[in-house]
């Protein structure tokens, strides 16, 4: 099967991008027949769900016809990068199941370069050195109903400006004193033609070149030549970098580059119910809101994957989401929709009770323990079995008994007053006896087990409502279960006038204690189960162990929130 047949491969329709790919390959256009996408992040937060959806589209295309993606940090600005961020942002990639081409690369391993070309520019006569403050500087940039006003210094000479520039990088000029701009044309309806800063002062160490510079590309100047250096061929971005196409085109005119990029956009995935601003995200970190960047309510990368997320959630949701031309909104259900499917065909089964009521086993003797059998997964026979054991005395859920046995059987599935109820992978059992407190309540039931029915069918009058889980007493151990919901209470927090912290959920993050199934406490960090009837659980990726088991939740079985919408 050829390159361009590629999108037939997966019987899906292919997305514009993947039709633009495949008519260049057809006619010729990329070199070498192999295309070379990227993933340009600023290493200055942590990935969010969006850009989940750009890594499985850049990886993802780079794939499918077989070609390469490069992971590269956009560096160019060093006040607000950190190694913690790179190091999370590799990891994430890692997670997601892609593998860049090479070594990871970054835009400072170019600064030597985009020097000399800045300094190509100002020999061409296309740069000059502006010792306008930033405020005056952007009222002479003017507007969109007002042009812009040439100062004296962009009439200065080739030599003059050779001379500020070098200044500028020596460090004679403190920051703010001067920059570098284009001399492109200040009358242009396009505002990123009027003249962009090329480089400014910043007199911080980098995180990669320590104090070699103290003068920094723009991210506008260095994003296209990034990708010309690395052979890019399809340079891929968010709807926002539109406008700056023609900018990044002006560039790759006026510099010796080594390719030509084209730039394509697509609409970046938004989803409701969420915020994704880097600003905001590092706001409710620094305010302690969240207890860090990986937080399970954060739509961070690191944060869905704490929260039991899955590599195989997300790409779907991606796929589901797909690549457009315009901006829209997704449903958060949408990404629910995708975990809990993931999930229901991956996740082992396991019991946890939560609200436990205890269940004497009246006719088992004291001390003795039977094995039961239960599948990990009912439908995938190849995960083996897990072994519950079955003793005098259990947990089952409070809510699972009810003394009133008028209940119909319809309104009421559970255990009642002298019925039957199944255990779940055990003993059909029949209630004896309420035991209650002082003040009323009920403390302890008492049933009897119905011999030969563990995977058998009950005898002729033995009818059971229903069937619940349990665990063992004397086996069963302690958990703490963190119980997780969506962030934010309304769908658009940060719209509109008000703070979005407003509309953060109270509900959003609980911790509870549950028996859970013996076997639980050997599970792996970043193990997922479903708990019969509670939802789906992870085993939390740093806290979790066999002492102190804890669980976190990563969603619910059904969607509680499209009846509240």
């Amino acid at each position: 099967m050829s390159k361009t047949d590629k999108s037939c491969e997966t019987g899906r329709a292919s997305n514009f991008l993947e039709q633009i790919v495949e008519r260049d390959l057809a006619e010729g256009r990329v070199p070498g027949n192999k295309i070379v996408t990227r993933f340009p992040p600023e290493p200055n937060g942590f990935l969010h769900v969006g850009h989940a959806t750009s890594i499985c589209l850049n990886f993802g295309l780079a794939e499918r016809y077989e070609g390469e993606c490069n992971l590269r940090f956009d560096d160019t600005n060093p006040e607000k990068e950190e190694q913690v961020y790179i190091d999370a942002i590799r990891e994430d990639v890692e997670w997601l199941g892609f593998k860049w081409a090479g070594n990871v690369r970054f835009a400072s391993s170019y600064f030597d370069q985009f020097y000399e070309w800045a300094l190509h520019l100002i020999r061409e006569g296309k740069a000059y050195v502006d010792h306008q403050d930033a405020e005056t500087m952007r009222e002479n940039r003017g507007n969109f109903n007002k042009p812009g006003v040439e100062t004296a210094d962009r009439g200065k000479s080739v030599e003059e400006n050779l001379v500020e520039f070098e200044k500028m990088r020596a460090g004679d000029y403190e920051e703010g004193k001067a920059c570098l701009r284009a001399k492109i044309d200040l009358q242009s309806s396009n505002m990123n033609m009027r003249d962009p800063v090329l480089y400014r002062i910043r007199k911080v160490a980098h995180h990669q070149t320590g104090d070699k510079w103290c003068i920094y590309p723009s991210y506008d100047f260095a994003h296209g030549q990034e990708d010309a250096i690395e052979g890019v061929t399809h340079s891929i971005c968010t709807l926002e970098f539109q406008d700056h196409r023609p900018l990044y085109e002006w560039f790759l005119e006026n510099l010796p580059v080594p390719t030509r990029p084209t730039q394509y956009e697509f609409a970046r995935t938004n989803l409701n119910y969420v915020v994704t601003s880097k600003r905001k995200l590092k706001r409710l970190v620094d305010e302690k809101l969240v207890s860090g960047w990986d937080d399970p309510r954060m739509p961070t990368v690191s944060g869905m994957r704490r929260r039991g997320y899955t590599p195989g959630s997300i790409r779907k949701f991606a796929e589901m989401v797909g690549i457009s031309r315009t901006d829209g909104i997704a449903d958060f259900s949408m990404l629910e929709h995708a975990i809990r499917d993931d999930l229901n065909t991956n996740a082992g089964r396991a019991m946890a009770v939560l609200n436990p009521l205890k269940v004497v086993i009246t006719n088992l003797p004291e001390g003795e323990t039977q094995n039961m059998m239960a599948p990990v997964h009912p439908n995938r026979p190849e995960l083996g079995e897990r072994s519950l054991p079955f003793t005098r005395e259990l947990y089952i859920d409070r809510a699972d008994f009810n003394e009133d046995n008028t209940l119909s059987r319809k309104k009421f599935k559970r255990l009642v007053s002298e019925e039957y109820i199944r255990l779940r992978g055990a003993y059909v059992i029949k209630h004896e006896e309420t035991i209650k407190g002082e003040s009323g309540e009920i403390v302890e039931i008492r049933c009897s087990y119905v011999p030969g029915t563990v995977g058998e069918n009950p005898p002729e009058g033995v009818r059971p409502r229903g069937v619940i889980h349990w665990v063992s007493a004397e086996h069963g151990k302690k958990a703490e279960l963190r119980i997780y919901d969506r962030l934010f209470n309304h769908e658009a927090p940060d719209r509109g006038d008000e703070d979005f912290l407003t509309h953060m959920n109270p509900e959003s993050f609980k911790v509870t204690e549950a028996w859970v199934e013996p076997s639980l406490v050997n599970a792996e960090p970043e193990q997922g189960f479903q708990f019969e009837r509670e939802g789906y659980f992870v085993a939390d990726r740093y806290d979790h162990s066999a002492e102190k088991p804890v669980f976190n939740l990563t969603i619910g079985l059904k969607d509680t929130w499209a009846a509240k919408a």
